[in-house]
Parts: structure tokens; C-alpha cells; sequence
């Protein structure tokens, strides 16, 4: 069984459920779980949890992404993108909106912004997703939730097309931020075509297709794909026991005393509620541990060892 995450690029006319269903055949498993929605219509990153590594999937879906979009001025629709049905249509200004006007309205969206979630998303409201709710021909009220736009930038105007990049924190609905610009122009917007090309540290550029993941398989490649769950948090100090005694309570997910921690860049010096990776003395990763300074000891935060 594989465990760590896989950087898969989405095609089109894939769901996220597909993705996981296809990977569970491909790597015969079925321990995956994906990192976070994304349209049919969309396509690009979508990190893909295996085995012990699903236990990252919510911490992988809390990370922000980066998005490149096409928007359609001139067209409203009921889901907000080109899929759906035409509500209003106003083309004719569309193609004679003033540039600078439309790169005032879209970079003013930068910052914390109240968005509605489309009808059409999977959002749940009692128990029944928002978008199965739309087929019945049902429209409910939904409050605002607050996202953040990190940064926008207009890439090409070819009206009634305008190509953006966009930073933004989870749960922003691209399409729905198209909608509101077309709304604040006043001609009407939805989102013709959807790009995601970062989450966190996974990129477009070192994404793999489903095809090119079952050649892997075949050459026996496959590991050279799949990031180990340890490496997804390189960027914090590790402990490494040197005793048994240590290694037993790791073994356990027990809390170990600052006198009882081995070797490595966290064992000195740490301040409270700071993290670090650790390590049994077989150099297994045991999981992320939290320093309570008030206590002289490192709690679990998140293990990892153990269960398929």
C-alpha cells in the first residue's frame, strides 16, 4: 500500500470522485481520499491522499489555491458558468466596457469579501446538497460566508472575455466571484473556463495525468510520484528517539517529557505551542507533536503511524 500524497492533474469532464475511484484501480487500494472539489467542467491540481496520508486530506483542503479563469461578460446563467442555462444576456455592452473599468472592479474584489455560494455547489443544507436541491427546480436562501481574495490579476482583455489569476483562501467559488464582478460592471459575468494551477506547495507543472500515473504503475516508477507524509512537513524540526523507552510511548501516541526527547533541531530551545516532526529511532515518522511549554512536554498533534 502506498502512503503519502500525488499531485493529479484533473482533466475535464472528471469529478473529484471520479479521480479517487479511477486511483483506487490504478494503485489498488483503496485507502484515497482528495484534498477538495473540483467542478467537471474545471480542471488542474487536485493532491490526492493514500492510505495513511488521507489523514491529511483536511489539512490539505484548509490550504489556499490558486486559480487562472476565463471570464464571459455579457451572460448570466443559473450555475454560474457556461454549463448552465442562460438567464440574461447583455453582450451588446459587454464588448464596449472601458478596460480600466474592468480591471478597477476586478482588483477591487482583493481583500476579505462575503461570497454566496451558488445553488449549484455541493454545499449541504439539511442534509441535502445545495445543487441536488437546483435539479429539483428549488432555490433556497444562503448566507454569506466569509473567503479572501489574496491577490487578483486581470491577464488579457478580449472582450467579452477577461482571463484573471486569482489567489484565494478555501471555499471561494471562482465562479461565483465571476458572477459578481459581471453583476458590478452591470452587464452580468459568469465563468467560461476554470484552471486550478497551485494548492499550497503542489503545482501545475509537476501535476500527473491518470494515464501518465498508470505508466508509472507499469514501470514500476510509481513511488517517484507519491510524496511521503513526513515531507509534507519538512519545513518544521524533528525528534528522533534514541531510546526504547521513548519509542514506547510513541508507539502508543502518548505525550513524552522534554528530558525524554532524543536527537534533532527541536530538541532545545522550543517555545510553546511551537510543532515538530518526530520520529521513532528505526527513523519511522510517528506523526506532528506540540510543545507545551507550562508542562515540559511534546503532545500529539496528528499521528501517522499506524492503521492502512
Amino acid at each position: 500500500m502506498y502512503h503519502g500524497v500525488i499531485n493529479i492533474y484533473k482533466e475535464q469532464g472528471y469529478t473529484s470522485h471520479d479521480v479517487v475511484a479511477k486511483l483506487r484501480g490504478i494503485l489498488k487500494q483503496k485507502k484515497i481520499g482528495h484534498t477538495g472539489t473540483l467542478d467537471p467542467a474545471a480542471e488542474g491540481v487536485l493532491p490526492v491522499c493514500l492510505g495513511r496520508g488521507t489523514r491529511l486530506c483536511d489539512m490539505l483542503t484548509d490550504r489556499s489555491k490558486t486559480y487562472q479563469t476565463v471570464m464571459l461578460l455579457g451572460a448570466v446563467t443559473d450555475t454560474q458558468d457556461t454549463t448552465g442555462t442562460i438567464l440574461n444576456e447583455n453582450r451588446g455592452m459587454a464588448e464596449t466596457l472601458d478596460e480600466e473599468k474592468i480591471r478597477d472592479i476586478a482588483e477591487g474584489f482583493v481583500g476579505p469579501y462575503s461570497q454566496i455560494p451558488p445553488m449549484y455547489s455541493a454545499l449541504k443544507v439539511n442534509g441535502k446538497k445545495l445543487y441536488e436541491l437546483a435539479r429539483e427546480g428549488k432555490e433556497i436562501e444562503r448566507k454569506a460566508r466569509p473567503v479572501e481574495i489574496f491577490s487578483l490579476t486581470v491577464d488579457r482583455i478580449e472582450l467579452p472575455r477577461v482571463t484573471m489569476t486569482v489567489h484565494c483562501s478555501k471555499g471561494t467559488y471562482i465562479r461565483t466571484l465571476c458572477h459578481d464582478i459581471g453583476e458590478k460592471l452591470g452587464c452580468g459575468g459568469c465563468m467560461e473556463y476554470l484552471l486550478r494551477t497551485q494548492v499550497d506547495r503542489f503545482l501545475l507543472k509537476d501535476s500527473l495525468k491518470l494515464s501518465e500515473v498508470e505508466a508509472l504503475v507499469r514501470e514500476g516508477r510509481i513511488e517517484d510520484a507519491v510524496i511521503p507524509v513526513d515531507q509534507m512537513f519538512s519545513g518544521l524540526p524533528e525528534i528522533v528517539s534514541e531510546s526504547g523507552t521513548l519509542d514506547r510511548l510513541l508507539a502508543n501516541g502518548n505525550f513524552f517529557a522534554e528530558n525524554q526527547a532524543g536527537r534533532g533541531s527541536a530538541v532545545s530551545g522550543a517555545e510553546d505551542g511551537s510543532l515538530c516532526r518526530v520520529y521513532d529511532s528505526r527513523r519511522r515518522f510517528i506523526g506532528v507533536y506540540e510543545y507545551r511549554a507550562r508542562e515540559k512536554r511534546w503532545k500529539p498533534k496528528k499521528i501517522f503511524l499506524g492503521g492502512e
